[in-house]
């Protein structure tokens, strides 16, 4: 029986297709014309021997096998590109310091922190995990290279994305989060109970501003300096949350679009800072790593299932 060897490329270009919703997108991002990466498509689905995709609505699905496929072709090119790095990087040395939302790091973190280390192993990391103020103002203060933060358009911020020293990585949408111990109806006459960080939150103010201009009456139940103070206390019902659908705990879950009569919430960007324009190798490195980890976790827990833009192989 013959070898299958599937082409790296044409993986490349599958997975992108899929992070980007549209392989027409994805055409641009590897370089290639949108008639060349539906081709790669093709031999994919005849490498598999089975189709990839599948009518859904307007668009396409991924079938089971296009599903399978999906996660081993993201793993294949992520060892495809840590061989990359680490044959060109042996000799890298030093140090990077990299900031992470709290959403993040625990699904990301390990990952990322692990690929870098096999691929550069005379590099050492300092890894923080913190909220956007604190990380905004460290990266000021010269006491982080990289910092992957919500995109609140500040000053400082802005003047990075104008240096070119920031990359827009993902723009995760927001969701109200609850359990079904939460004691609250939209009929009641109590104000809505709400579980927040405490101190200043961009993703709070856009929950509390979206409930203003509804006119729904709200509370502070709770306030948490952690993330996992704000899901055991949604788990306990004494109010509801907001943040992504990223890393939920088994004990909470997102809040069907009008539940409660919630109004519905925007997406946040989220965009990886730099120190500099001009970073050192072992940043470059690691806000690769950091941007591809990200987009491939963003694209894969949510429902990111329907591809436009490209016919059916």
């Amino acid at each position: 029986m013959s070898q299958t060897n599937f082409d790296v490329a044409a993986l490349r270009s599958f997975v992108t297709g899929m992070d980007l919703g549209s392989f027409a997108k994805a055409a641009d991002r590897v370089g290639r014309s949108t008639s060349a990466v539906s081709a790669q498509i093709r031999k994919l689905e005849e490498q598999v021997g089975a189709p990839l995709f599948r009518k859904a609505g307007r668009g396409l699905g991924l079938t089971d096998a296009g599903e399978v496929m999906l996660r081993y072709a993201r793993r294949l090119v992520e060892l495809n590109d840590e061989a990359a790095f680490a044959a060109r990087g042996t000799d890298l040395e030093g140090w990077v310091r990299l900031g992470l939302q709290e959403d993040f790091a625990e699904s990301v973190l390990p990952n990322v922190l692990g690929r870098f280390a096999r691929a550069h192993p005379k590099v050492r990391i300092e890894a923080r995990v913190a909220r956007n103020a604190d990380l905004t103002a460290r990266l000021d203060a010269g006491e982080l290279d990289l910092a992957l933060v919500w995109d609140d358009r500040n000053v400082s911020m802005q003047a990075r994305r104008v240096a070119g020293a920031s990359v827009d990585v993902a723009k995760p949408p927001m969701r109200w989060i609850g359990s079904d111990a939460l004691q609250w109806s939209p009929g009641s006459d109590e104000p809505l109970p709400l579980v927040l960080f405490d101190g200043a939150c961009m993703v709070c103010s856009l929950a509390t501003d979206a409930l203003d201009r509804a006119g729904i009456a709200w509370r502070v139940a709770m306030t948490s300096p952690s993330l996992a103070g704000l899901w055991a206390a949604a788990a306990a019902g004494l109010g509801i949350t907001v943040r992504t659908p990223h890393g939920l705990p088994p004990t909470v879950r997102t809040l069907e679009p009008g539940a409660y009569g919630l109004p519905a919430l925007p997406s946040l960007g989220l965009t990886l800072l730099r120190a500099s324009s001009t970073a050192a190798p072992p940043v470059e490195q690691l806000a690769a790593i950091v941007v591809e980890a990200v987009k491939g976790y963003t694209s894969t827990s949510t429902d990111t299932g329907h591809v436009h833009g490209m016919a059916a192989a």
